[in-house]
């Protein structure tokens, strides 16, 4: 096994329940690209909102690239560069806000740099904001009202959310028109967000597209998560990697189960499968 790119997710991955990154993580990717490993952060966020995080681990170099967006981009990490995306247009996003009403969620918009706040149905106000408290307010996104009938045209926006507390989503989440998966990509990335990406767009999509970029075989690529919108990373790798606080789906998807997040499994799994290269079997 001779593994040359590493894509790991952030939250409830690399990342500890608090959202801090452990000492051990942080020593064991910087052992991994010393030694030649390509390492991606893959997740949901933005850029802008990674950049605390990137400059800590020490991947803000010319050839380090991340994958945002759950795959909707592929960016520089240095410049934010696009090497590769794929957006929703104006219709698509009335289409999806159709949906939200329908379900009374609440939908938001989001590009490289807002999240865009249409009306809200009456008492289910987005919790979306939750997820950036970690993140310094200099690098959030930032939060704007928008009139849903006076959307400009064009309209590009990178994903869309629908973000309430786990019970309400898991309600809703049945009542999904079949039509709405066939024409997106529809998933949870943490217990209170649903996000919807455009059809075939996820993270194993952009891991792939970037292992051939850089003229790697499958079997030379480890993928490491915990969610639902990590499953894609999971099953695309020639090294699938479930945390044990992993959802039962991805565990089952993978090849290894390393140690929980509070638990530096990240470094775990690293040094057992890249530094120390002894080509263990996936169970010891």
């Amino acid at each position: 096994m001779d593994i040359k790119l590493i894509a790991i997710d952030l939250d409830g991955t690399l990342l500890r329940s608090d959202r801090t990154l452990s000492d051990e993580n942080r020593q064991a990717i910087q052992e991994a690209k010393a030694a030649g490993v390509q390492v991606v952060l893959c997740t949901g966020r933005p850029l802008r909102s990674m950049h605390y995080l990137l400059e800590e681990i020490g991947l803000k170099e010319e050839e380090d690239l991340a994958i945002t967006y759950n795959g909707g981009l592929i960016q520089k990490t240095k410049n934010g560069e696009i090497v590769h995306q794929i957006t929703f247009d104006r219709a698509q996003c009335l289409d999806i806000y159709e949906l939200g009403r329908s379900l009374e969620l609440p939908v938001n918009f989001i590009d490289l740099d807002y999240v865009y706040e249409p009306p809200y149905p009456v008492g289910a106000e987005s919790v979306y904001m939750a997820a950036s408290k970690n993140v310094p307010k200099d690098q959030a996104l930032k939060f704007v009202d928008v009139v849903i009938d006076e959307l400009p045209d064009p309209f590009t926006i990178n994903k869309i959310v629908m973000s309430r507390p786990a019970e309400e989503l898991d309600a809703m989440i049945p009542k999904i028109p079949a039509s709405y998966h066939e024409k997106y990509n529809i998933y949870k990335s943490q217990p209170f967000i649903l996000e919807v990406l455009p059809q075939n767009v996820d993270k194993g999509y952009s891991m792939r597209l970037l292992g051939e970029k850089l003229g790697l075989e499958k079997a030379q690529i480890m993928g490491i998560g915990d969610q639902e919108n990590d499953l894609s990373l999971v099953q695309n790798s020639g090294l699938g990697v479930a945390m044990a606080n992993a959802i039962d789906k991805v565990k089952d998807a993978a090849d290894y189960v390393t140690k929980t997040n509070d638990a530096n499994g990240v470094a775990h799994v690293i040094q057992k499968f890249v530094l120390d290269k002894q080509n263990l079997p996936y169970d010891s």
